[in-house]
């Protein structure tokens, strides 16, 4: 019978398989009637046997790695800082001589980010939806696609709904406080004739101006360098997006684009 097990010890046959009846140095049977070819035959294939279940598991292992995909943008276990196409479009940039900061991924909840979405919308392509109340801004591509991007909400923001247009495009805008403003916060008061653009100035690195005919709704949407606010409700100013959204976002709309502005009762235009 031959045993399952190996040992060392001491003496003249330390180290040898503990197989009962050993083989003589010819390889001929031993006393018990084994044969030393067929007893290594055994013992060679079941290592072989072994091996190869090994190696197989291991491919499997391998394979089943290989195929697996990182997890999404929508997956909870999503990661935007640890995600290269994220990092770079939302790192660090040099704007009309402005030197425009990174935003930190791990401050802004991932379903804030610049994405492609699904927004069947009867809307053609090229009109700008906002919904302050879900805090998004959509850019409609037609075929049920849109570009969404996450927007903070002032007080100015949920103020005022309906459809107006694009009539005027600023980079780094001059930003001119209310003249109620300029009464109650005397630290505003020194713009009260403008505060040139620059990275503290409230409406960042661009402006989109809203008209209804030749009407100034005064109704904007602009950047910030308040990354943090961007999700939320704030105290003041209209529609914000990141600085980095907003120059993407400039570029991608003419002058004469459509935008409406959605409040509680025509919500249901979104989805």
């Amino acid at each position: 019978m031959i045993r399952k097990t190996f040992f060392s010890g001491t003496g003249p046959n330390a180290g040898a398989d503990a197989c009962e009846g050993a083989p003589d140095s010819q390889g001929h049977p031993d006393s018990q009637g084994h044969d030393e070819r067929a007893t290594g035959a055994v013992v060679m294939s079941r290592r072989a046997l072994v091996a190869g279940l090994a190696l197989s598991l291991a491919g499997c292992a391998s394979s089943q790695r290989i195929r697996q995909s990182p997890p999404q943008i929508g997956d909870p276990r999503f990661n935007a800082a640890h995600d290269p196409g994220y990092r770079q479009m939302y790192g660090a940039m040099y704007d009309e001589g402005f030197p425009v900061p990174p935003i930190d991924l791990r401050v802004i909840p991932s379903q804030y980010l610049r994405q492609f979405v699904d927004y069947p919308v009867a809307q053609h392509a090229g009109t700008i939806i906002v919904d302050p109340q879900a805090r998004f801004l959509y850019l409609v591509y037609g075929n049920g696609k849109a570009m969404r991007y996450g927007v903070g909400v002032g007080r100015e923001g949920f103020g005022w709904a309906g459809t107006a247009e694009i009539k005027r495009k600023e980079k780094w805008p001059t930003w001119t406080p209310p003249k109620e403003m300029v009464e109650r916060d005397p630290k505003v008061a020194p713009y009260k004739n403008g505060m040139p653009g620059g990275l503290g100035n409230p409406l960042g690195a661009r402006a989109l101006y809203l008209f209804q005919g030749n009407k100034d709704t005064l109704y904007r949407i602009h950047g910030t360098n308040e990354p943090r606010s961007i999700g939320k409700a704030v105290s003041s100013g209209c529609i914000r997006l990141l600085n980095q959204d907003i120059i993407d976002l400039y570029d991608r709309v003419p002058l004469g684009s459509p935008v409406v502005v959605l409040n509680d009762a025509n919500a249901a235009i979104a989805m």
